[in-house]
């Protein structure tokens, strides 16, 4: 079945441009001019990917990302015609995956919608052929086969990016994960160097946990200069998985 991408942008240029090139790669494209109408038609929609343009008309895309989060965790790349490094990190802090400034070449465009979608297919559990389908320490409980993370019994609603990179630190636990090793293996090799993805990313699961605390245990452990640590505490157990 062909991956389903929505692309949100007013101009209409822009629009047939990337829908054009994206058909021809064999996705299957959906075209709105607006915020609104992917907020209205979000689930009729049901992309697999969502390509939203910041400079909008009515509602720009910086609110309809923040309103989009509340009910999804769809993969979401930003599009702007501005290089300004605070629309990047703004976009990042209200759950984007990812960031395309215009003009922007069809490799390139290609190349950030392929990373992606494989981020979200690829298991790193699968792929290392763990045999533990749950991680627990202290209050947060991370289920690997489901994808989905509890704090205190309330489940976190984490985007597909972030659950990934708890993941790696829960298949790792007790143990330092390198930047470069989360960046290559959440965002893909070419954002070996990027830190300001994860720094933002990291702050965000932050974020979460700390809303549904009883305690005000630190879980994610930052090692400067070098990457994360998820840490055991109280009474961590590790469940097998069922085979």
């Amino acid at each position: 079945m062909k991956q389903k991408i929505c692309v949100v942008d007013d101009e209409a240029k822009i629009l047939r441009f990337i829908s054009a090139n994206l058909k021809s790669v064999g996705y299957d494209v959906t075209t709105v001019e607006s915020g609104e109408s992917l907020l209205e038609k979000f689930d009729l929609i049901s992309p697999d990917l969502v390509l939203l343009d910041i400079m909008m008309p009515g509602q720009d895309g910086f609110y309809v990302l923040e309103e989009l989060r509340k009910f999804s965790n769809v993969p979401v790349i930003m599009l702007t015609a501005r290089s300004n490094s605070k629309d990047k990190v703004q976009g990042l802090n209200l759950g984007a995956d990812d960031y395309l400034t215009k003009p922007f070449s069809l490799d390139e465009l290609f190349a950030r919608v392929n990373a992606v979608l494989r981020r979200i297919q690829d298991s790193p559990a699968e792929q290392h052929s763990v045999n533990t389908s749950c991680v627990k320490t202290g209050e947060l409980e991370i289920d690997l086969g489901s994808k989905r993370c509890w704090i205190n019994q309330s489940e976190l609603k984490l985007t597909q990016t972030e659950f990934l990179l708890v993941e790696i630190l829960a298949m790792n636990i007790d143990k330092v994960v390198q930047h470069e090793t989360l960046l290559s293996e959440v965002w893909g090799p070419q954002y070996r160097d990027d830190i300001e993805y994860l720094r933002v990313a990291i702050a965000r699961i932050r974020r979460k946990v700390k809303e549904n605390l009883i305690n005000k245990e630190e879980y994610i452990i930052t090692y400067p200069g070098l990457g994360y640590m998820l840490k055991s505490v109280n009474n961590e157990t590790v469940h097998a998985g069922t085979p």
